[in-house]
């Protein structure tokens, strides 16, 4: 009588071992997920896209840049991150803490996150939604998705309509003088550090009295 096998396509096995190692990586990064009692705004639980140019900070980094800002937002201060959003995951997890947060994110995976989520493209810096209002945020945290003038230009005038008054930027320290010139920030001694190392310095910015120097 005929295999019945025959006609069944066989992998490599090479192929096989790839696809059983793929599937293995698949449960464990599931298995932690439920282990940990996985929080949906844990850094990570969206993976990067290089292409649309994320990088995520380290989770010290993250900590310490949302600490911060909830220290300046002040008791019920409202926090914008914009293309910020491994310190909006941060954020999240306080829970209960006093303070409200906005993401404003070109990404729409985060769009998980409700109303909180603003979809934003930084190259239409004021096409924001009519009931965010100017001026209406107590400090806005931004990460240019790019290094250059014109992304951070662009950026400069969503921050600028968005916040109260107090800024904090993270970008590379060769925007140092445009940062400046355009938001009136300066560096703080703090270094942000990214869970993957990047080719570029990384410098944190400030206008205002700030706890990162």
């Amino acid at each position: 009588k005929m295999d019945d096998d025959d006609d069944i396509p066989q992998l490599s096995s090479h192929t096989l071992a790839a696809l059983q190692e793929f599937y293995l990586e698949q449960q464990q990064r599931e298995g932690m997920k439920t282990s940990q009692g996985f929080n949906q705004y844990s850094i990570g639980s969206i993976e990067e896209d290089w292409q649309l140019s994320q990088f995520w900070y380290s989770d010290e980094t993250a900590s310490c840049l949302a600490k911060e800002v909830v220290l300046a937002a002040g008791k019920g201060g409202r926090i914008a991150c914009v293309s910020a959003p491994s310190v909006y995951q941060k954020l999240k997890e306080q829970d209960g803490e006093d303070f409200s947060v906005c993401i404003l994110e070109y990404d729409r995976r985060f769009s998980v996150y409700g109303e909180e989520f603003i979809f934003y493209d930084y190259n239409h810096p004021l096409d924001l939604p009519e009931n965010l209002l100017p001026h209406s945020f107590d400090i806005v945290i931004a990460d240019p998705p790019y290094l250059s003038e014109e992304c951070l230009e662009k950026t400069a005038e969503t921050i600028k309509y968005l916040t109260k008054g107090k800024i904090l930027l993270c970008t590379g320290a060769v925007m140092e003088e445009q940062a400046a010139k355009l938001l009136g920030v300066k560096v703080c001694k703090f270094i942000p550090k990214h869970s993957r190392n990047l080719a570029n310095e990384f410098r944190c910015y400030v206008n205002y009295g700030s706890g990162l120097d």
